[in-house]
C-alpha cells in the first residue's frame, strides 16, 4: 500500500476519572480516526503521562509520576493492541515512560499493527528537563520498521532535532517519518516543526508531527502542551510549495488528516526538482550515521 490516510493527533491531557475514563477517551479517538478513513493513528509524546491523574498520591510528584505510570504500560499496550485489530489501523501510542530491566526509566513509543505485531522505538537524546528533573534516560537502538503501508521511523520529539538519526533511517528505506512531540511553548513546539520540516526536506520524505495539547496544572511533568498536529512534506513538483501538507488549528484537542502517497516520495527521490536525498553524502561528514535496526512488522 502506499496510498493511504493518515491521522495525526493534537492530543489533549486531561484528569482522568478512572481506568474505565481513560478507556472510553482512547477508544474515542481511535474511532473518531478510524471513521476518517486513516489507515495510521499517531499519539503524541507523553501524552500517556495524563494516567498518573489515576493515582492521587503521586500525580503531584516527578518521581512517583513515572512509577505510577510506568506500572500501567501493560494494560495500556494491551488496549492499543485491541483497538488497533478492532479497526483494522496502524497505531502509534503516545510514548509511556517504561523501566527497563537495569532500572532506569525511558520515554518508549510503541507502533501496533492490525495483524498484532509490535515495535518498539525509545528516545535517543534527552532534553534538559528529561535528564536534569525528571531522571528519564536516552536508550537505543535507532529503529525503522517495515509495515503493510511502508518503512516507517519514529523521532521522538527532540530527536526529530538531529539530522543524522532520520537519514540514518532514510538509509535503512524510511519513507514515512512520525514525530510524537510534547513542548510546554511555542519556542518548543517551533522547533519540532522546524526540525520535522527539514527532515522532510533532506529526505525527501513525508513526517507526521503529532503534539500534546491544552493544560493540566496538576502534573509538574505535562502541565502546559502548546502545538499543532500537521504532516509535511519536501516543498517540491506535486507538493504544497510550503511543504504543509495539512495542519490543526493551534492548541486545539483534534484529529488532523491528509492523504499521502508513498509512491511520490520515490518519484520524487529518482527525479525531484532538487535531490536533496541522494546529494547528501556531498556534504562533508555526511557518512557518519547511527546504525539502525530493521523490525519486520508486516
Amino acid at each position: 500500500m502506499t496510498r493511504f490516510t493518515v491521522a495525526a493527533a493534537q492530543y489533549p491531557i486531561e484528569a482522568l476519572a478512572d481506568w474505565d475514563s481513560y478507556v472510553a477517551k482512547l477508544s474515542l479517538w481511535v474511532e473518531r480516526a478510524a471513521a476518517g478513513g486513516a489507515k495510521l493513528a499517531v499519539f503524541p509524546e507523553y501524552g500517556a503521562m495524563e494516567l498518573a491523574s489515576l493515582d492521587p498520591a503521586t500525580m503531584g510528584d516527578l518521581a512517583g509520576s513515572l512509577e505510577a505510570v510506568a506500572a500501567l504500560v501493560p494494560q495500556v499496550d494491551a488496549l492499543h493492541a485491541d483497538l488497533a485489530a478492532r479497526h483494522g489501523l496502524h497505531i502509534l501510542a503516545a510514548s509511556i515512560p517504561a523501566r527497563r530491566e537495569d532500572g532506569r526509566f525511558v520515554n518508549r513509543a510503541r507502533l501496533f499493527t492490525p495483524a498484532g505485531k509490535l515495535g518498539i522505538q525509545d528516545k535517543l537524546v534527552m532534553t534538559r528537563f528529561e535528564r536534569e528533573e525528571w531522571q528519564v534516560s536516552a536508550s537505543a537502538p535507532l529503529r525503522v520498521f517495515r509495515t503493510e503501508l511502508g518503512i516507517i521511523g519514529v523521532n521522538i520529539c527532540y530527536d526529530s532535532e538531529f539530522p543524522l538519526l532520520a537519514r540514518a533511517q532514510l538509509e535503512a528505506g524510511m519513507k514515512l517519518l512520525l514525530v510524537p512531540s510534547c513542548t510546554d511553548s511555542l519556542h518548543g513546539y517551533w522547533r519540532v516543526r522546524l526540525g520535522s520540516q527539514a527532515r522532510a526536506l533532506e529526505g525527501q520524505c513525508y513526517a507526521v508531527h503529532s503534539p500534546t495539547v491544552g493544560e493540566a496544572p496538576w502534573s509538574p511533568a505535562v502541565d502546559v502542551n502548546r502545538g499543532a498536529a500537521a504532516v509535511y512534506g519536501p516543498p517540491d513538483r506535486g507538493m504544497p510549495a510550503d511543504g504543509v501538507v495539512a495542519i490543526g488549528e493551534m492548541d486545539a484537542a483534534q484529529w488532523v488528516f491528509a492523504e499521502i502517497d508513498l509512491a511520490r516520495v520515490a518519484d520524487l527521490r529518482a527525479d525531484g526538482n532538487v535531490l536533496n536525498a541522494r546529494h547528501w553524502a556531498e556534504q562533508p561528514g555526511g557518512d557518519a550515521l547511527p546504525a539502525v535496526e530493521v523490525v519486520d512488522l508486516t
